[in-house]
């Protein structure tokens, strides 16, 4: 997700959770943010104390204390010495952000809008602390909606009075009484209106948007107006896929591609109840399309394969076709694969051996899954007029 974030310049706030509880460091965690997550930090606020002894916040960028006992909210900072003066935690505060201002990085409006800076703040959620001010600081620095990529180059601006957007997203059985499927649209330009008539480009059919929600948390509400930057969720029978352009009037036209990632990991699964094949089959085919895991499979012998980025997509694939789609799976772990993709026409399946598999992903497209780099240098000179592709 943060490579896509990276990718696209999309601004990242952090909220450091829970210092109603004890826990790491902050500077520590600063450090592990940046590690991870590949971005620079700004603290916004600096944690007083943790958990038993979590006295507030020194908020260096509204310069003020926020307090977390007492009547008070607010208070300034040259009260600090009167209220803290004889806290221990108050004096490491103190030396935290002499530190921070010296070897820290510089706080940068520009640096956020770009995402190349991710302003920090603390706080519990559990009591609501610190997060009406994470709150106010985000609404001030969000961008206004941007314009989006048509495939040909040319920029939709969200000001264009013609509706266009795109799905970003599918998620099924929102409502596991109901069995619904949402696809999640977000507005690029015009207005949405209920009831609306739009175009498919990717199908060339249409559809019309008569039962649209918005949702908040775990409330949702019937829409029947929204604008550009707004998101909302079209109840879907299986017309949407992720990454589809919706236009009106005599506009086709698709916007760029969402980037996808390869997998790197891999395991086989089946069913473990051969009577419940139906439910197992709808289960995979609603999931792999909400993007989550990838599907393949084996070319010869039609066996699934599942692919993940990481671990606990696996782990969710097998809660939900339990607990949503009543089949018990079967997963044998494949390890590490490296995936890449060959024309149909340059594909012949003796080009298949010991050191790769070769598949057919969800759209029926070859490809091989290769055991390591080595297979795939190797296969690569045995083959070098053959193409592969990686795609992201």
């Amino acid at each position: 997700m943060f490579e896509v974030v990276k990718h696209r310049g999309i601004p990242v706030f952090t909220f450091m959770n829970k210092l109603d509880r004890d826990g790491r460091e902050p500077l520590e965690l600063l450090e592990e943010l940046e590690e991870v997550l590949g971005i620079a930090s700004y603290p916004m606020n600096w944690p007083i104390g943790m958990g038993k002894s979590f006295e507030g916040l020194y908020d260096l960028y509204n310069q003020r204390l926020e307090l977390y006992k007492g009547d008070e909210r607010f208070a300034s900072l040259e009260k600090g010495e009167q209220l803290f003066g004889s806290n221990p935690f108050y004096a490491q505060v103190k030396d935290d952000i002499e530190l921070l201002q010296e070897a820290g990085n510089e706080f940068s409006e520009e640096a956020i809008l770009a995402g190349e800076l991710t302003p920090v703040f603390f706080g519990s959620a559990l009591t609501n602390f610190g997060v009406q001010t994470f709150l106010e600081t985000f609404l001030k620095f969000a961008p206004e909606p941007h314009g989006h990529k048509k495939v040909d180059g040319e920029v939709v601006a969200p000001y264009d009075k013609d509706f266009s957007g795109f799905v970003f997203k599918i998620q099924a059985n929102m409502d596991p009484r109901h069995r619904d499927r949402i696809a999640f649209v977000r507005i690029v330009s015009g207005e949405f209106e209920r009831g609306m008539s739009v175009n498919l480009p990717r199908t060339g059919k249409g559809a019309k948007l008569s039962n649209v929600t918005q949702f908040m948390a775990e409330s949702r509400e019937n829409v029947t107006n929204a604008v550009a930057g707004d998101i909302i969720g079209v109840y879907d029978t299986g017309t949407y896929q992720v990454g589809d352009t919706l236009t009106v009037g005599k506009n086709k036209f698709e916007f760029e591609p969402l980037p996808t990632f390869t997998p790197e990991i891999f395991m086989k699964v089946s069913a473990k109840n051969v009577m419940k094949q139906k439910s197992f089959h709808k289960g995979i085919e609603q999931l792999v399309q909400e993007g989550a895991i990838q599907l393949y499979k084996n070319y010869q012998t039609g066996e699934y394969m599942l692919g993940a980025v990481g671990q606990l997509q696996f782990e969710v694939f097998k809660h939900r076709m339990e607990g949503e789609y009543n089949a018990e799976v079967v997963m044998s772990p494949m390890g590490k694969k490296t995936v890449r993709w060959i024309k149909p026409e340059d594909l012949d399946e003796r080009m298949s051996s010991s050191r790769n598999i070769l598949a057919k992903d969800r759209f029926d497209q070859p490809v091989f899954l290769f055991e390591n780099d080595f297979a795939l240098r190797w296969f690569a000179d045995k083959y070098p007029d053959v193409e592969l592709e990686e795609k992201m």
